[in-house]
């Protein structure tokens, strides 16, 4: 491939800083106003439905995962009106700040934490001390007999 020119190079230049000042005005014309919308319309109406819900199922996914799911297609819609790019920064922090209000007490997978029914839980704690009486007993047994071995 052959130099390019002072010409074409001025113009590469200049289609790539145009190009950069394009993505940076998108990016920033979604500061405060989106910001503020998705305040206004989105959170509004999640805070209100998480109020309707006891706060002792607000780490439970069942419960929360359609409210969940309108507030981040709110969000969505929103960025799509007002012409932002989404997901973006915004969003993220914005949804950063939701988790740490309302599921900040919630395991990773979603669920109340509970301890299983005994019934399930028994075996577990009986089968491994069996297992350490019964291998006790063989060794002593085995230690005491002593003929047979070399």
């Amino acid at each position: 491939m052959g130099s390019l020119t002072g010409a074409a190079l001025q113009k590469q230049s200049l289609l790539w800083f145009t190009v950069a000042v394009f993505h940076c005005v998108s990016a920033l014309g979604c500061g405060p106003h989106y910001e503020l919308a998705i305040e206004e319309f989105c959170l509004a109406k999640f805070r209100l439905d998480m109020q309707e819900l006891d706060q002792r199922h607000w780490c439970s996914w069942e419960d929360t995962v359609e409210l969940y799911g309108e507030l981040t297609n709110c969000t969505y819609l929103v960025a799509l009106k007002m012409e932002c790019f989404w997901p973006n920064r915004l969003v993220d922090e914005f949804f950063i700040r939701v988790h740490k209000h309302y599921f900040h007490d919630c395991s990773l997978s979603g669920r109340l934490l509970r301890d299983p029914p005994n019934r399930i839980l028994g075996p577990f704690i009986v089968v491994p001390i069996l297992v350490t009486l019964l291998m006790t007993a063989l060794v002593v047994w085995r230690s005491k007999r002593s003929e047979g071995i070399v």
